[in-house]
């Protein structure tokens, strides 16, 4: 049975999927599905082409993958709205108010969350962003015309909203920003490929996938050479400064999320996992000495692949919660 979460998950995936065509692959494996436009109504078609700014209405509820201007009038009292929005891996996203007609002595709000936050969950986890919670947060009320833009830190954002009073209304523009070395990143598939760096950076940055997958690694460069290891209460690469784990849970913050596999080795080969978690995260950390790569790709698990390849594979995990 899927949990709570999961099902939260893959109903805001699916306000992406379905939601007039507006969603983007991060990878696909025919190349005649790789052109976006062939995801988009005939009339948004014409709108990017002609170089015309997109608008819609919306949602209490909503997800937006793609540029454009958006009003969300109340017409009744709203007090439980979010919208989130997501780009591609190595895109940022940036928020600008347009206009803002809300009652903030009365109790409404506006805020902007660097990340995306589910039941108390943040994605990035607070290890893993460079801000503070608090400073996650950007709240109109707060901050007026001192700060009409926010851009995020990773490919997701949200906008957080309370409005009581019928009638009053905001519109934002939605703008995508190359990112040049993506580091945090929440997947919009259950499936792709994806090559992860970080350049001589302190950090330590998570792919974040939320179905069971089969996820391969098919290349790994770190600045020392150790082992790989299963995650064992007194095993595991904790004193190592680089090194990527395999991380399994029923949440969206990795921080909470199980310890599944060390990966403390550079190679160039196959080490493959099969995960039945609701979310599935590749992370890796970084002591800011080396240039360290990881290439990956992945595929949603089926319930009856169970029988392991002959390449080098790892032992599943999390299959009763499937």
């Amino acid at each position: 049975m899927p949990s709570a979460f999961q099902f939260q998950c893959h109903l805001v995936l699916i306000f992406l999927a379905a939601s007039k065509g507006e969603t983007r692959y991060l990878e696909v494996r025919d190349a005649g599905e790789d052109e976006p436009f062939l995801l988009l109504s005939e009339d948004l078609k014409r709108e990017l082409s002609a170089g015309q700014i997109y608008r819609r209405s919306l949602r209490c509820i909503d997800m937006l993958s793609i540029e454009g201007q958006f009003t969300f009038t109340a017409d009744q009292s709203q007090l439980h709205c979010a919208t989130f929005l997501i780009g591609e891996p190595e895109e940022l996203i940036t928020i600008e108010y347009n206009f803002v007609n809300i009652d903030c002595q009365g109790g409404d709000f506006l805020k902007v969350f660097d990340g995306w936050i589910l039941k108390g969950e943040k994605f990035p986890s607070s290890l893993d962003h460079p801000l503070t919670t608090s400073q996650r947060y950007v709240d109109f009320c707060e901050s007026g015309n001192i700060q009409r833009s926010i851009r995020s830190s990773q490919n997701v954002a949200m906008i957080l909203f309370r409005i009581h009073q019928p009638g009053n209304r905001f519109t934002v523009t939605v703008k995508k920003n190359t990112n040049l070395f993506p580091c945090n990143v929440i997947s919009q598939t259950p499936s792709g490929r994806f090559t992860m760096v970080i350049p001589h950076q302190h950090r330590n940055c998570s792919f974040s996938i939320i179905y069971p997958v089969v996820i391969k690694i098919s290349d790994l460069i770190l600045g020392h050479l150790n082992g790989l290891f299963l995650k064992k209460p007194s095993a595991g690469c904790a004193g190592v400064g680089d090194f990527v784990e395999l991380l399994g849970g029923a949440g969206l913050d990795p921080s909470k999320m199980f310890p599944l596999a060390d990966l403390c080795h550079s190679f160039h080969g196959s080490a493959q996992m099969k995960i039945g978690c609701d979310n599935t995260v590749l992370r890796m950390v970084s002591s800011g000495k080396h240039i360290n790569r990881v290439t990956f790709e992945y595929h949603q698990l089926d319930l009856q692949e169970t029988e392991l390849r002959k390449e080098n594979s790892i032992e599943e995990f999390c299959f009763p919660s499937i």
